[in-house]
């Protein structure tokens, strides 16, 4: 492949120039890991092992040590461990007992060669820990040293590849209780303090080292001869006992499931989960010690069908971790995708059987092709493998293709090389590299064994290259023909497979269309067909518009597909306009029942009706469509499409009437049957009328307040008040604020006021906050986690359609030629 052959290449050029890979001085060490370094220390460490003690403390530093054991094949280069902290809090080194004062320099602890021996070493660091990623909070704190954060919390060889053994030992509060990697070896009390000690780890990369400590309650349970204990904060007994049962037994599902699959055992000693308030992710896969947020787990009583896929999913997703990422993980973060994929590949095969009622097909299509089409459509279209000299930039390779289109990519890999043969290289590929590193060219190669197609020249295109095709269609004498384009013009052909329906004589007929660069001939009465029928094709289909009104006589699955290309080509200003289009959709919202697709037809709404509809359009619209919200919420004799439809009553409704209806349901004088809101919903709901009703925002905001009794939430609702406020000043003094690194820490929090300041109804107002946003954004790289810029972008940007919001964005990039690439895509 061609970025598999210019990276060895470009090493051959150096070696063969006798500039070789070594960091010869200190001054040549900049800050992060870059890959000159990370493959300097790979070529002379190994048997890395780390003894990590920290007394955690509720608000106070907290001081801490490390035993870093390791052996050192040579000494021909410094020796540089990585401390993204304040130089100030290391205390002292001793390097084989003895005491040295190395450079402090770009978050490195560099140690010169003259202090240096072959062999065994032993580090010992007195610190006090960085708090950048220790995520404190009054009752509790937890790590998250994902991609690269390991070492802003304590000295180490922060890279995937130098996988060590850990051991943990922590000094806790009264009250406190934590979880780690490893099992508990040993606990004892000392003075108003808690002494916990673990078992040394298996190898693992610092990114999965993880501790979750605080006022937490647990379940214990065992299914299936395994142990599992789950920790949580939620003060809702009901709610946690309602979904107790829902949470182990998925858990215990996907890990039989995987145990099947690879045929290798759960590799590590224990599995617990952390149920954490306002996480930063759905999940993290932390060996051992999944750390989950809260409320994706702990699902309300009128749970959609969807959201209760989407927690047995997030659950497969983070379990299959434990093999693909954990046992096996990437040997650099320009692969990490391979651990998404195969995680969000399986988690599709492990809920399947689980949930019979559910049309996995049209589910699949439903989560992963809007999603990797909402950035392949764009100009930041990006590939599946991306550039990464230095893994400070890790984060920014998160996103939308990794987690949406790969799985696509994977599962015409499968299709094309067969299911048995997929899952016999990944049985090979698991047990060839357990504990150890791979890369995607090391599964290539297994792969390519198993089938007669050039994977390497496959992969090139599906993996190494950004966007998707485009397909057209014309006439020709005996029928039509199906196309693939290359809209680059750079003659790529994504190789594929997917299903033509086409009408003929009055009846559909359906084909397989083997999309390899050649054309396709089919029959059909009228230009009545639908391409890509099944939904498995990836790339810009076009539509039959007219198909809308055989809408009943479509399976779910080309529903679904039809409603997918129609909006590509809406937004693609092919087909129909955006009006007439949202028409379609009410129309559709009379009469559709299956919950995936309702929830993709509201999804497309709203970005049709919020962002691309006129006002006058919108105001044509608004009558009809409240109305009509309103009589399926009251009709619906399912709870969970009952709820559906309130809360899209809730988020389109802009009327008076609406107004009062929404603020009556949240005083409690009108109660509709069927309807279960609890605590979070009634939060949702104060946040909607505080918006829409300016004059009472204040009141509804101090009532709300009152209301809530847990207190976590309490606190979120309480910090994100000044987002909801009718003065302005106040909004603005509250945004301006964000500059400040420390009112950013809780990030879910910080997204969920930026959605109030740039609500549709207020967009006029908060295009002043775009600009700073920008300004702001490379810092949040730095500081914040793998999804925060991203979602500062989103959030920001996603209401504003005006063309000064638009000018605001590309005179922000032409005066940064230079700006970070990955950020510069988002």
């Amino acid at each position: 492949m061609k970025l598999y052959f210019s990276q060895h290449f470009h090493l051959f050029l150096l070696l063969s120039l006798g500039i070789g890979t070594n960091v010869s001085a200190a001054q040549d060490i900049e800050r992060g890991v870059s890959r000159r370094l990370a493959s300097q220390r790979k070529a002379t460490l190994s048997e890395i092992e780390y003894d990590v003690s920290l007394e955690l403390q509720k608000t106070k530093p907290i001081r801490a040590s490390i035993e870093v054991r390791f052996h050192l094949d040579n000494t021909a280069s410094p020796l540089v461990l990585d401390f993204n902290a304040p130089e100030a809090n290391i205390q002292q080194i001793q390097l084989n007992q003895t005491a040295i004062q190395p450079e402090i320099k770009n978050g490195h602890i560099i140690i010169p060669q003259a202090q240096l021996q072959s062999g065994k070493q032993a580090l010992y660091i007195d610190f006090i820990a960085g708090n950048l990623s220790l995520n404190r909070n009054e009752e509790f704190l937890y790590t998250l040293l994902v991609p690269d954060r390991a070492s802003t919390v304590f000295p180490c060889f922060d890279q995937p590849d130098l996988k060590a053994k850990f051991r943990l030992q922590l000094d806790l509060p009264t009250g406190w209780v934590a979880s780690a990697n490893g099992a508990l070896l040993a606990k004892e009390t000392i003075g108003k303090r808690t002494r916990v000690q673990y078992q040394q780890t298996k190898p693992i990369s610092t990114y999965l080292f993880a501790f979750a400590a605080g006022n937490f309650q647990t379940v214990t349970r065992k299914l299936g001869g395994r142990t599992m204990t789950m920790y949580h904060r939620e003060t809702d007994q009901e709610k946690v006992e309602r979904n107790l049962n829902d949470i182990f037994m998925i858990h215990t599902l996907a890990l039989d499931w995987m145990e099947d699959y690879t045929k290798i055992d759960y590799p590590f000693e224990k599995f617990d989960f952390v149920l954490i308030p306002s996480f930063q992710y759905g999940g993290m896969e932390h060996i051992g010690n999944i750390f989950y947020k809260a409320d994706k787990l702990l699902l309300e009583k009128s749970a959609t069908l969807d959201q209760k896929l989407s927690r047995a999913s997030l659950i497969a997703h983070e379990t299959s971790h434990m093999w693909f990422g954990n046992l096996v993980t990437m040997e650099w973060f320009d692969d990490v995708w391979l651990k998404e994929v195969f995680a969000n590949f399986v988690a599709a095969k492990i809920v399947n059987p689980t949930f019979t009622e559910i049309n996995h097909d049209l589910s699949f299509m439903v989560r992963h092709y809007p999603s990797a089409y909402a950035v392949d459509r764009t100009g930041g279209a990006h590939a599946i493998r991306q550039r990464l000299p230095n893994l400070n930039e890790a984060g920014t390779l998160y996103g939308n293709i990794i987690y949406n289109k790969a799985p696509i990519m994977m599962w015409h890999l499968e299709n094309m090389i067969g299911p048995s043969n997929f899952q016999s290289g990944i049985r090979e590929y698991l047990s060839a590299y357990s504990f150890s590193n791979a890369t995607w060219e090391d599964l290539v190669s297994i792969l390519d064994k198993t089938t007669g197609d050039d994977l390497e020249e496959w992969s090139q295109v599906w993996v190494n290259t950004p966007g998707r095709p485009h397909f057209s269609v014309s006439q020709i004498s005996g029928g039509s023909e199906i196309r693939q384009e290359d809209p680059l013009r750079q003659d790529r052909i994504w190789k594929q497979k997917f299903t033509n329906a086409s009408k003929v004589n009055g009846s559909w007929f359906s084909e397989t269309v083997n999309s390899d660069g050649e054309a396709h001939i089919f029959q059909a009465d009228n230009d009545s067909f639908l391409l890509n029928a099944d939904g498995f094709g990836y790339g810009l289909f076009p539509i039959q518009i007219g198909l809308f009104d055989d809408w009943e006589t479509l399976d779910r699955v080309k529903r679904g597909s039809l409603l997918i290309s129609a909006y590509e080509n809406v937004l693609e200003g092919e087909a129909v306009g955006v009006a007439d289009y949202g028409l379609k959709l009410i129309s559709i919202m009379r009469k559709e029942s299956n919950e995936l697709l309702l929830d993709l037809v509201l999804d497309q709404f709203k970005v049709i009706y919020w962002s691309f509809l006129t006002d006058p359009d919108r105001a044509a619209m608004a009558d009809e469509l409240e109305s009509l919200l309103w009589d399926k919420m009251l009709s619906s004799g399912e709870d969970s499409s009952k709820k559906i439809f309130f809360e899209a009553f809730r988020d389109f409704s802009s009327s008076a009437l609406s107004a009062d209806r929404l603020l009556s349901i949240w005083l409690g004088e009108l109660s509709i049957e069927g309807l279960n809101l609890s605590e979070r919903d009634y939060v949702s709901l104060a946040t909607s009328l505080a918006i829409r009703l300016p004059q009472r925002s204040e009141e509804i905001v101090t009532a709300q307040l009152g209301r809530i009794m847990n207190a976590d939430r309490r606190r979120r609702f309480e910090w994100i008040s000044p987002a909801l406020s009718a003065d302005r000043k106040v909004r603005d003094e509250f945004f301006y604020a964000l500059r400040d690194t420390e009112n950013r820490e809780t990030e879910s929090w910080v997204l969920t006021a930026l959605q109030a300041l740039h609500h549709p109804l207020r967009r006029d107002v908060s295009e002043v906050y775009i600009l700073p946003s920008l300004e702001l954004l490379e810092e949040i790289q730095s500081t914040g986690d793998i999804f925060f810029p991203g979602r500062w972008l989103t959030t920001t940007l996603s209401n504003h359609v005006s063309l000064t919001a638009s000018d605001t964005v590309r005179n922000f990039l032409a005066q940064h030629p230079d700006y970070n690439e990955p950020l510069r895509l988002k």
